[in-house]
């Protein structure tokens, strides 16, 4: 039960350490591999553009777990991103020579090497599945119909 308390409140930590570098003014990254840039909050808000990993990005205003930013490649560029996202860090993507995005991408959640050699000890484990799973994708429109037809809520805020 320490352990677990210990556990929380680092994460605890971590996370308002991460929220206080959110604010107007300051740089951020794109941490994934490409991000709509939305009108607004809401989940199905038009999208004005997209950024790719590594961008780097002006933070125009903070809202909960949303930043408002524009693009520093195109500053005509603005909209609205989820903080989960972005990085205080600066991204550098990969080439062949270096790590790829989703290395480095799973390295800064703390998948390392040693972390990826103890899942593959586990022989239980279908990783084939796991990248099929990956590369799934659900057209917007699908998911609104799906959402609508179940009569579910849209998510927005």
């Amino acid at each position: 039960m320490k352990k677990v308390f210990i556990i929380f409140c680092l994460v605890l930590f971590v996370t308002e350490f991460a929220s206080a570098q959110v604010s107007a003014g300051g740089t951020l990254y794109v941490a994934v591999r490409n991000a709509a840039l939305k009108s607004s909050t809401g989940f199905f808000a038009s999208t004005r553009g997209t950024l790719n990993y590594g961008d780097r990005v002006t933070v125009v205003r903070v809202s909960g777990r949303f930043v408002e930013v524009r693009s520093a490649a195109n500053s005509s560029l603005t909209g609205w991103i989820a903080s989960a996202n972005l990085s205080a860090r600066q991204v550098v993507s990969g080439n062949t020579s270096t790590a790829s995005a989703r290395e480095v991408a799973l390295a800064g959640k703390g998948f390392n090497q040693e972390v990826e050699n103890s899942y593959r000890s586990q022989r239980n484990l279908n990783y084939a599945d796991v990248d099929r799973t990956e590369t799934i994708t659900v057209r917007e429109a699908d998911l609104r119909r799906f959402l609508e037809e179940g009569r579910l809520s849209m998510g927005d805020n």
